[in-house]
């Protein structure tokens, strides 16, 4: 565990609570930081959404010439691209083989992360030990690792592979090997309130990895601030949002789907992106992963 960057549950919870202004200036410091940690030898992961939109105006207030780095999976929204193609000084990267290919291989990405990898390893288990601690838990007052119950139905499917292989293949895989070839370190827009993951990190690494890996400048913001700083800084932004979508990452992707109030997803693509959504759920098969999930699209 990083020791040196590591942070108490209370301190963030606090970062949190502070003013957009305050917030402005504990991200610069961060952005300097790791700016002259390496060197220059940074950039920034642009996605094209709101979050990695106010990143890269914040590096660039300071440092103009940073580079952007956006990976073109093939599954963002048009809007999305059709705003990156707008933005100056953006290196466009692709995985090496398309969505479809990965869900045969490795299958859908539903529920979450941590969940589809907990069926994945559990059906393609080659020791008994580990199906044990997927459907039982690890030997651990927490029962870690353990499948929930209301999923495990999923884990005796035969009409479907589910995997958690998708992020990893189609963005992760592309930025290391670009990060291999051009020895930069990373600038991310994650905020601790994306995930319990990100959380987790957050607490465990801070802001900027002592490892070197990447710089979180913004692990403390809210949605409420990004959007606030858009407004102070009249930012462009992607109009996909204007259109009622509140995530930006890939169409397709089925993870915490199940959580979402109103229309969902799939609901909404159905209105504003109706080729999309026939290729989504007849085409790519996630018609059939959201049925057996009991959600409606």
């Amino acid at each position: 565990m990083n020791l040196k960057n590591k942070i108490e549950l209370w301190q963030l919870k606090q970062r949190q609570g502070q003013p957009l202004e305050v917030k402005e200036r504990l991200t610069e410091n961060r952005i300097r930081a790791w700016y002259e940690q390496n060197d220059g030898e940074v950039y920034v992961s642009f996605s094209g959404g709101k979050d990695s939109t106010v990143l890269l105006h914040l590096v660039r207030k300071f440092y103009p010439d940073v580079s952007a780095v956006f990976v073109d999976t093939g599954l963002e929204y048009p809007e999305v691209k059709r705003f990156v193609r707008a933005v100056e000084n953006v290196t466009w990267l692709r995985p090496k083989i398309p969505f479809y290919e990965v869900i045969k291989k490795y299958g859908y990405p539903v529920i979450s992360k941590e969940v589809s990898q907990q069926i994945y390893e559990f059906r393609t288990a080659k020791s008994e030990k580990t199906k044990h601690t997927r459907w039982y838990g690890a030997n651990n007052k927490y029962k870690s690792g353990k499948i929930p119950e209301k999923w495990k139905p999923l884990t005796i499917s035969n009409l479907f592979k589910i995997g958690a292989q998708c992020c990893d293949v189609m963005k992760k895989r592309p930025i290391k090997k670009y990060e291999k070839e051009t020895d930069l370190h990373s600038f991310i827009g994650v905020m601790a309130k994306d995930s319990a993951l990100r959380k987790q990190s957050c607490l465990r690494h801070g802001c900027n990895m002592e490892n070197g890996k990447a710089s979180r400048p913004m692990m403390f913001w809210t949605d409420a601030d990004v959007w606030g700083y858009i407004k102070k800084y009249n930012l462009k932004y992607s109009k996909i949002y204007d259109m009622g979508v509140l995530n930006t990452g890939c169409m397709f992707c089925m993870f915490g789907v199940h959580l979402e109030k109103g229309k969902n997803r799939f609901q909404r693509m159905n209105t504003t992106h109706p080729n999309q959504y026939n290729f989504c759920i007849n085409t790519l098969g996630c018609g059939k992963v959201l049925d057996a999930i009991g959600v409606s699209y």
